[in-house]
């Protein structure tokens, strides 16, 4: 388990001129601070539920085994747009996991808001052109292909890559909870 104690331990001197500020006096530039805060709310809000998913920022991730920069990494993720589950937070720094059990530490600014799934282990899952079995199949996904979410009608996701789009099983992809709604 990670130590989540503030990671760095370095002491800022107060100058001469600074002096610490008082409970009440903090207590209110806290107030003024929130209400100037934006409404939208974007993977830097602490406020966030967890777990949730989110897509890898870079093409190059370092995961961490805890939450800051002097602990040592253990992996290195190299595949921008790929989903991971956020699992935990602390300060700047999130812990994710990849649709294999990967797992680790890494900087907010790596991962981002936008929505993506990965097509799951096994064979080849087909891409329906409506949300229904019966529907045509426009084209099959192989295991690891990455899409954009788009929505989710019950069982049925619909997710885009740069050349098609068409409705998956929930269950055969990754990024997506079983009974989570998505618009």
């Amino acid at each position: 388990m990670p130590d989540l104690r503030r990671p760095d331990r370095r002491r800022r001197a107060l100058s001469k001129n600074r002096r610490p500020v008082s409970g009440a006096t903090s207590a209110f530039l806290l107030l003024v601070l929130a209400a100037q805060a934006p409404a939208a709310a974007t993977d830097e809000d602490v406020g966030l539920k967890v777990p949730r998913f989110v897509s890898l920022h870079s093409d190059k991730v370092n995961l961490r085994a805890g939450p800051g920069r002097q602990y040592p990494i253990e992996w290195v993720l190299t595949r921008k747009d790929m989903p991971v589950e956020v699992t935990a937070q602390f300060e700047h720094w999130r812990r994710i996991r990849d649709w294999e059990g990967t797992a680790g530490w890494v900087q907010e600014r790596m991962v981002a808001g936008r929505r993506t799934v990965i097509v799951g282990k096994g064979a080849e899952r087909p891409l329906h052109q409506q949300p229904d079995a019966a529907s045509a199949v426009v084209a099959r996904a192989a295991p690891g292909v990455v899409g954009r979410l788009i929505e989710c009608q019950g069982p049925w996701c619909r997710v885009e890559t740069d050349s098609l789009s068409g409705w998956m099983r929930r269950t055969e992809i990754w990024g997506v909870y079983p009974d989570e709604a998505v618009r």
